[in-house]
């Protein structure tokens, strides 16, 4: 397949944008509006090849958000498993096991320190098996973990259950998120003497009802 060069692409791209403009001026607006495949089709383009092209052009720029971290523990780093996972396990740096009995709390080190993109933030939430299975859950959920935070990552685990739960070393005691957080930069804090009102207004805690 061959990619167009910049000045030839640039050509076509003005052709193709000076064919739009008087097909767009011939369209009344009382009419069907053609589909885009069709436009394309009249102006013979390929959708498919342009979508080729496209990925091939784009394959090798590197758009992701960079989070840097250190594992000090023995452990494997931590990873997305899955292509469309949110959040990446985080395991249990401990020496010996920990027992929690019922309701007990525990801050569980982890070996784990982040560098996290300053218009972020590292949300440490609870393992749904963990919190189904056993009632062992985040006591503080979600965690938060500020971009300027450059210490070590511990759990507060909490048993919620009736039974005892071992935490034994090097299990996935809590999952990561790195989330988008509205700061300072971008956010201001405003105070009024009446806010604006809604259909909802103040109702709330269970308001709208149980069905």
């Amino acid at each position: 397949m061959n990619i167009l060069g910049d000045e030839e692409l640039e050509e076509t791209m003005k052709e193709t944008l000076k064919k739009l403009q008087e097909m767009s001026a011939g369209v009344d607006d009382k009419e069907d509006h053609s589909t885009d495949e069709k436009i394309f089709e009249s102006l013979g383009l390929d959708l498919e090849e342009l979508k080729k092209m496209q990925e091939q052009n784009f394959s090798d720029i590197d758009n992701k958000i960079e989070i840097s971290f250190r594992n000090t523990s023995n452990f494997e780093d931590p990873k997305y498993n899955h292509k469309d996972d949110s959040g990446f396990d985080i395991r249990a740096n401990i020496e010996d096991d920990i027992i929690l009995s019922s309701l007990d709390r525990e801050l569980i080190p982890t070996g784990l320190f982040f560098k996290i993109h300053e218009d972020y933030e590292l949300q440490i939430r609870p393992r749904s098996g963990l919190a189904a299975k056993h009632g062992i859950t985040v006591l503080n959920t979600p965690g938060t973990v500020d971009s300027n935070y450059r210490g070590e990552i511990k759990i507060i685990l909490v048993n919620l259950s009736k039974e005892e739960y071992t935490i034994k070393r090097g299990d996935r005691i809590a999952q990561g998120v790195i989330c988008y957080a509205l700061k300072e930069r971008w956010s201001r804090l405003k105070k009024v003497k009446k806010l604006t009102s809604t259909t909802r207004n103040s109702g709330g805690f269970g308001s709208t009802g149980k069905n």
